[in-house]
């Protein structure tokens, strides 16, 4: 298949900003972890405190999404938008690597959290703009699988200075150039989109566009509610997505927890990329075959075996084994989710809908980490925690399975 320009600059992006999320991932935890230890914080808080950043950043936007959707549904708003939060998410990277108190790095990283999750937003609903229905599928998994293979690079470059630590540096000043060196790639390569993506679909101005915007929330939550396909898809996905996003943000928080290598964690997580890469593109051509409900469905129960294997985790071959599993599954999972959502919508309120989206997902992300959170403070680990994810791919499931039915009306 051959892709469009404004295609191709869109799939770019995803790369730009995949590299943000894997050292989110992968260093900036084990980072933190090192800063706060030295400062004589307990293993335990120190996962709560990760885990609870995570949470606010999350909630932070997930309140503001559906009206800064709304918002960017007006002729010339939606990259105006994108920029405006691009520049926050940029800033609050860029300060990562000049911030040694841990007090102060939470700070900066619930800002570029919240920067980088608001111009998902808007990048989401620009599948709209830039391809039709019958390729979202193909064109959504080619996102996330070039995003998995192509953050790599800078991931690479940056575990090697920390690994090898040229030219007279320490571990701490290698990590810290990592991060300048991944905010630089997000910026950079973002620039095409910026250059060929063009906002087809969208409504006339209005003289009071906030205000307005505010009220086509609540009408915009009705219509979703009357719609039962959509509605019982955005709690199917508001429950699976849940452990999803906790499973990939919280996994080297984990694993640090139970005492396994840190270098052996991101060698693993690195891996999970290029496993990735090609299921994510397979997702793509499997669900023409299939569709992409099946699919989806499919992937929940490999999520399932994660959080059950994950429990009694304790060795490093089998937090390899868990990464190799999920780089199956996490692509095609997110690809097929974002794209089939994109079917679903009208197209001329496709940034509010992805808000609403955003909103739902956000939550989710929110309430997996605060999930690990409770158990480390409570039970003194977050093994649980882990263990309790599989109620939210259950459930995902049961509603993912309600659509499913209603769509070929059974």
């Amino acid at each position: 298949m051959k892709f469009t320009k404004s295609e191709k600059s869109w799939i770019l992006y995803d790369v730009a900003n995949s590299a943000f999320i894997l050292i989110v991932t992968a260093t900036i935890p084990i980072y933190f972890r090192s800063i706060a230890s030295e400062a004589g914080v307990a293993d335990n808080v120190i996962t709560a405190w990760f885990s609870g950043a995570t949470s606010v950043a999350v909630l932070t936007l997930a309140l503001m999404a559906p009206v800064l959707g709304a918002i960017a549904d007006y002729r010339g708003m939606k990259k105006k938008m994108f920029a405006l939060f691009l520049g926050i998410g940029l800033l609050g990277g860029l300060s990562l690597a000049v911030t040694t108190q841990w007090q102060a790095f939470v700070i900066m990283f619930i800002l570029a959290r919240v920067g980088y999750s608001a111009c998902n937003v808007f990048y989401d609903s620009m599948l709209i703009d830039v391809t039709t229905d019958d390729r979202m599928d193909v064109i959504s998994a080619h996102g996330y699988a070039w995003g998995y293979i192509g953050s790599t690079i800078p991931f690479i470059v940056g575990l090697a200075l920390i690994l090898l630590t040229p030219f007279g540096l320490d571990v701490a000043t290698a990590t810290r150039i990592s991060f300048v060196l991944t905010i630089l790639w997000w910026g950079l390569l973002t620039i095409p989109l910026f250059k060929d993506v063009k906002q087809v679909y969208a409504l006339e101005r209005q003289p009071k566009i906030v205000n307005t915007s505010f009220k086509r929330v609540f009408v915009t939550l009705k219509k979703i509610y009357k719609d039962k396909p959509l509605f019982y898809y955005i709690l199917g996905y508001f429950m699976y997505i849940n452990g999803v996003y906790t499973i990939m943000s919280q996994a080297t928080n984990f694993g640090g927890e139970i005492g396994i290598d840190q270098n052996l964690m991101i060698v693993a997580l690195l891996a999970t990329q290029f496993v990735a890469f090609p299921f994510a593109i397979l997702a793509g051509k499997l669900a023409r075959k299939y569709g992409p409900l099946k699919l989806i469905k499919f992937y929940m129960l490999v999520y399932i075996f994660v959080a059950i294997f994950g429990f009694q985790l304790s060795q490093a071959w089998e937090f390899w084994l868990l990464a190799i599993v999920v780089g199956m599954a996490q692509g095609g999972i997110q690809a097929l989710s974002r794209s089939y959502y994109g079917r679903l919508v009208p197209k001329n309120e496709s940034n509010e809908y992805f808000g609403f989206f955003d909103i739902f997902g956000k939550f989710s992300d929110a309430i997996g980490p605060a999930f690990i959170t409770v158990s480390a403070l409570v039970f003194g680990n977050a093994r649980p925690g882990i263990l309790a994810l599989i109620i939210l791919f259950v459930g995902g499931y049961i509603m993912i399975n309600k659509v499913d039915k209603l769509i070929r009306g059974l």
